[in-house]
């Protein structure tokens, strides 16, 4: 608890420093600026680096660019800081930027005879650049920059780290060259509107443009991108360049990719914004259903939960006795009647019980197919990830993009995280949202059995209220999921969860904050999101045992979002 406290406390102050150093203006490099930090690849191992209690090594993967990257391990009582004093000139402007990769990784300068600066980023699955910018005084000569993690989190990475600016006379800088092209181009999963493409990293390159057929579609900063907005069935040609303040590479070499073709899917649409609510399987106290009783102010209705079977990733679904069907039969009527009335249903796997694993390959295979297999027997318009006991983003990923490739543009595809799994973009539910962000619907993430979180403005919120909804939905808001998949999960009663109730009118609240601006608490986000999804609720049958007065008030909201 004590670590806990220091690691919350420690990122509000170095969040407050972060937001002074984004003051400083940045300006264009000129032709005179050069790189004065020396072995700034770690190519020379930790030469002319200092890093706090042995916390930095070189390795040679995952690096940015070269051979080599530094690796920081923070403990619970030290940051892993590695740090160089460089050359500068007085009165002048530089900037600090390096490419990071892990869960809290901070970039900073001390001892700037003006202001310190530093950045900070939460976490990044991929490499990513932080950059800032420091004025020295009118007698600095030398100047600290440094690189850390924080207490007691997992390994950073740090590479290519560049102060760029007048030559301060210490020597060893690097002029700033164009980076060289781009190599290993290489298209991934296709679904039938988008293509995966990864390359190599190219050393000194800021970033990255993406051409489709000789036309430039995108800029990234990392080495992989989805392209997406695509024709399905229709071949594509692919190439990216290399940038930097030096200027763009040449491009290189082209890679064809072909898009899969539309299918057909379960034939559910989902409205703009969206109502989602859990349908239990089974009988556990809430009152039993059938999915002819789920109130009209459901859009989505998720079936809880599909079940694993003894072959990894593979699922299956049995209708329990309990819920009162006589047969498959009428619960598939059931299903298409939902439809008939422009509903969707979706069959979820996971649970607070449930143990699908997709870790290798063969898994995602049989995920995907066995899926696949349930949406055609029993007409479900796609899935639901609720794996509350982990996942692993690379495979169930994988798995995602094959199911879309079965089932087509009409693919329902939610997720409904724990709160902790999306506090941070280096999480593994966050990863794999934002790789299935061109497949995805949307992320109802469970604000609710969590105690207090850090919402995306570094405080901490406590749960059953309206800051925590607005303040952590935030964090996706602004993480890289778009609005239209970003929805409110709570509980319909206070039986429905063991802790994190809020009565329907603070949902609501915070749906007017996220989308209009108004009704929200001590949390005003800086813009806001009229593209909000919705909310979700666990669940239909625990709604009806309150007399469905959460579907009442929160549904009719919902629906006259923006």
């Amino acid at each position: 608890m004590d670590r806990a406290r220091r690691w919350i406390e420690g990122a509000l102050a170095v969040t407050a420093a972060a937001a002074l150093g984004v003051t400083a203006l940045a300006t264009t490099a000129q032709a005179a600026d050069i790189n004065v930090a020396k072995n700034a690849g770690f190519e020379s191992d930790l030469n002319n680096w200092t890093c706090s209690a042995g916390t930095g090594s070189v390795v040679g993967s995952p690096v940015h660019g070269g051979a080599r990257a530094l690796q920081g391990t923070p403990t619970a009582q030290d940051t892993a800081q590695c740090s160089q004093a460089v050359a500068v000139k007085p009165n002048s402007t530089y900037t600090l930027s390096s490419w990071v990769q892990g869960s809290y990784v901070y970039l900073g300068a001390s001892g700037t005879g003006t202001t310190d600066v530093s950045t900070w980023t939460p976490g990044s699955s991929g490499w990513q650049q932080l950059t800032t910018t420091f004025t020295t005084g009118a007698n600095t000569t030398s100047v600290t920059v440094y690189t850390h993690g924080w207490y007691g989190q997992s390994a950073y990475y740090a590479d290519d780290v560049s102060v760029l600016g007048p030559d301060g006379g210490g020597g060893g800088g690097d002029p700033v060259v164009v980076p060289a092209v781009p190599a290993g181009l290489a298209a991934g999963t296709a679904t039938s509107s988008s293509v995966d493409l990864s390359w190599n990293p190219v050393s000194g390159a800021t970033g990255y443009n993406v051409y489709r057929d000789g036309s430039k579609v995108a800029s990234v900063s990392g080495a992989s991108t989805t392209v997406t907005g695509l024709a399905a069935a229709t071949s594509y040609s692919f190439q990216v360049s290399a940038t930097n303040s030096a200027g763009e590479s040449a491009k290189s070499t082209a890679v064809t990719a072909r898009t899969t073709a539309s299918g057909g899917g379960g034939g559910g649409t989902v409205p703009k914004h969206a109502v989602t609510g859990y349908w239990q399987n089974f009988n556990n106290g809430a009152t039993v259903q059938k999915l002819r009783d789920v109130p009209s102010q459901y859009d989505i209705i998720a079936v809880s939960f599909a079940d694993a079977t003894s072959t990894p990733g593979q699922i299956s679904f049995t209708l329990d006795p309990a819920v009162g069907y006589t047969s498959a039969a009428d619960f598939k009527a059931d299903i298409a009647a939902k439809q008939s009335a422009g509903k969707s249903v979706i069959l979820s796997v996971g649970g607070e019980k449930g143990s699908v694993s997709v870790n290798s390959d063969a898994s995602a295979a049989a995920f995907a197919d066995s899926a696949y297999s349930l949406m055609q027997q029993y007409g479900f318009d796609g899935v639901d990830i609720d794996l509350e006991n982990g996942l692993n983003s690379t495979y169930m990923s994988k798995a995602l993009h094959q199911l879309s490739a079965k089932a087509g543009a009409k693919l329902v595809l939610t997720m409904a995280p724990q709160t902790i799994d999306m506090q941070s973009t280096s999480g593994e539910y966050f990863k794999t949202a934002l790789n299935v962000k061109d497949i995805l619907t949307v992320v109802n993430t469970q604000f609710y059995n969590s105690g207090s979180m850090l919402g995306c403005d570094g405080k901490v919120y406590s749960q059953g209220s309206v800051d925590f909804l607005t303040a952590l939905a935030c964090i996706q808001l602004e993480g890289g999921l778009d609005p239209s998949q970003v929805g409110l999960g709570v509980p319909a009663s206070t039986r429905g969860a063991g802790s994190g109730y809020v009565d329907p009118t603070v949902v609501n609240n915070a749906l007017d904050c996220l989308t209009r601006g108004t009704g929200c608490g001590s949390f005003k986000p800086a813009k806001t999101y009229p593209g909000l999804r919705g909310a979700m609720t666990w669940s239909t049958n625990w709604d009806a045992t309150a007399g469905n007065a959460w579907s009442n008030a929160v549904g009719p909201k919902v629906h006259s979002l923006p």
